[in-house]
């Protein structure tokens, strides 16, 4: 008898000393895991005006969960966007082709700017659901609007500001005032004008992403 309290003993020490161990280990594994991380690393939402930054997931809007989205921006041609200038009384002649400009050191303009006074009428250049507001040192105020179907993505910047009660989630028809021409961001001060680009979505849970493709061919109508 006195053998086996012995070996009951030993076996209750054993399991002690192993968990202590276990705990030790996973502190010791969590304490050298925040010694060797950067501190006060952060990342910041993506803005097509500044491509370099790494953008934070964000929650699609409920309304915008069940629309599809091409691979890649081979699907355009599946179905052909309907545009129209972005900016109230400027005409498709008048526009200048902007989108293959450099934007500082490795950085495509993938946008084409729309010169306009201040706060002339922004409107959507096509039926859609606005997606999300932003305001960036670079973009200024903007506006990110999903087509119908959710194949593209179209962004609107430098805004003076957003339309009265316009709200994310928002369906907009072609035409429909969102905004007004401003020079908000880095534009310059008096460099009054809107930054309009488009995007093929390549995924729906980052919908501000995507393959650019020149409007400015889309907007003249060109063959």
């Amino acid at each position: 008898m006195p053998f086996e309290k012995f070996k009951l003993r030993r076996a209750v020490i054993l399991t002690y000393l192993i968990g202590v161990h276990i705990i030790a280990g996973y502190f010791l594994a969590k304490e050298l895991l925040i010694r060797v991380l950067p501190s006060g690393t952060s990342v910041s939402v993506p803005d097509p005006t500044f491509p370099t930054v790494a953008p934070t997931p964000l929650p699609v809007p409920s309304i915008l969960a069940d629309m599809s989205t091409p691979a890649s921006a081979d699907s355009v041609g599946s179905g052909p966007l309907d545009l129209i200038v972005p900016v109230s009384g400027v005409s498709a002649v008048g526009l200048l082709d902007t989108y293959n400009e450099s934007r500082g050191e490795d950085r495509a303009h993938d946008a084409i700017d729309i010169p306009a006074p201040a706060g002339t009428p922004v409107i959507a250049a096509t039926d859609g659901v606005i997606a999300r507001f932003f305001d960036s040192v670079p973009g200024g105020i903007t506006i990110y609007q999903l087509s119908n179907g959710g194949k593209y993505v179209l962004y609107y910047a430098h805004l003076q500001s957003r339309a009265d009660g316009l709200k994310v989630g928002d369906k907009v028809v072609q035409g429909q005032t969102i905004g007004y021409v401003g020079d908000t961001g880095n534009a310059g001060p008096g460099n009054f004008h809107l930054h309009f680009s488009v995007a093929v979505v390549r995924d729906p849970a980052r919908y501000w992403e995507g393959d650019y493709i020149n409007p400015y061919p889309l907007l003249r109508k060109d063959p």
